[in-house]
Parts: structure tokens; sequence; C-alpha cells
């Protein structure tokens, strides 16, 4: 049974917040006023794309008759999936935190796609995994409350696809995107910016240092992982900071 997502007593109370999500191929950015969603893009994401999400922004702020100073919170998808489009989405987010002096709060990419599901499952357990490349799996153990919104139970975790099967015994399992085998997934989920709402504020609601906060990226950029190997040694801070 669809549960009616009402605002959460608990939540930060931010009468403008902007959201970005760039963790997988389909980022989107959300405008959210009043804890209700008055506008959502979509923006195509992935290498050798040019930056779309800075545009949609402007587009979206426009399109709701708000500027960039109105804004009370900035939000950014923590990952994990594509190194550069969570890097792109990140110095997004932190240039617009910084620059109109608002808080920036991190919420988990997998959350954000658990929460596609919240009006097809019942209240309980559930594991929501993507793509981590290399046979693996990032996965997030969530639970769905009795009012529709999802929060973690666990810490990111990477695992086969063998171990996943034995993790998620006996649990609906979420995929997002795209998954090796979809007959054996409860539904296939993505993550939007629009979904916010849909996850319990306690899992996003503290504001991040704009110094030091980065996504999860949950791994190594490939690039990095290659000029490793080849060199035989740890790429230097300097080249990738």
């Amino acid at each position: 049974m669809s549960v009616p997502i009402s605002p959460e007593p608990s939540a930060t109370p931010i009468a403008l917040l902007l959201v970005l999500e760039a963790s997988s191929i389909a980022g989107s950015v959300a405008l959210i006023a009043n804890g209700a969603c008055v506008s959502v893009r979509s923006v195509a994401m992935g290498a050798g794309r040019d930056d779309q999400l800075f545009p949609a922004v402007q587009a979206l702020l426009a399109e709701a008759g708000a500027t960039a100073r109105q804004l009370t919170g900035v939000v950014c998808g923590a990952g994990p999936g594509s190194f550069t489009s969570l890097r792109i989405a990140a110095s997004l987010a932190k240039g617009l935190a910084d620059g109109t002096s608002v808080p920036l709060f991190a919420v988990s990419s997998l959350l954000l796609a658990a929460a596609d599901a919240s009006d097809g499952l019942p209240a309980g357990p559930a594991v929501v995994h993507a793509d981590a490349l290399r046979g693996e799996r990032y996965v997030l153990d969530v639970t769905f409350d009795a009012d529709g919104r999802v929060r973690p139970t666990s810490p990111l975790q990477r695992m086969t696809l063998k171990q996943l099967e034995m993790h998620a015994a006996g649990r609906p399992r979420l995929a997002v995107l795209s998954s090796p085998g979809p007959e054996h997934e409860t539904c296939m989920v993505s993550p939007s910016s629009a979904n916010l709402l849909r996850v319990a504020a306690s899992a996003w609601s503290r504001a991040v240092s704009l110094d030091r906060w980065e996504p999860d990226y949950g791994r190594l950029a490939e690039a990095q992982v290659k000029w490793e190997a080849s060199h035989g040694a740890p790429l230097p801070t300097h080249v990738i900071s």
C-alpha cells in the first residue's frame, strides 16, 4: 500500500533547498521549497559529455522565479558512483554553498535510489546495490519506515555478486539502473534528487564541511588505478587535488 509522504517533524527547516545528484549516467537537479518538490530536471552524465549540471541549475531556478541568493541550503548526492560526475556535482555544490553562504548537506546516492521503491515496498529491511566495476557491487543495507522514508542500517560495502546473493537472502533487492541478473531483483531503481523527501532527515540533515567533505567514490578512479599499476607507486596527491 502506498504511504503518503508528509513533512518530517525532525527535518531541518530549510525554506529553499537545491539538490544535485550525479552518481550515474542519469543525473538530476531538484528544487525543494518548504518540504515539497517544486521542480526537477534530468541531466545526462558520463565521460565525454559537456557539463550540463550548472545549466540545469540555472534553468531550474529561473523556472521557479528564484535566484541562487535565495537558497537556504544545498544537498549533494554523495555517491558511490561515477568518479568524474561526482566530482563535478561536488564542486558545483560546494561553489554554490560557499558563494551563497548556506550550509551544504550530503546524502548517499544509494539512499536516493532506494527511495524510488518506497511506494511499492512494505516497511522493513531491504538491500540496495549498484555496479562497482571489476565484478563487484556497492551494497547498502536499508530499512523503510512506516511513513515510507528510507534510512541506512549499515555502512557502504563492496562485494561480489556471489557474496551479495548470500548477504541479501530473504530481503528485497533493489538494483540501481542495471544489474547483471535482473531476474533476481525485486525492482530496478534510480537515484533522483527529487527522492530526497523520501529519505529520513537523520541521513542527510547534518551540514558537512566545505573544506573537508568529498563524495564517497567507493573506489579509486580507473585512470588512477591504471597509472599506479603502470608506475608501481601511488599517484602523487598534487596530481589529483
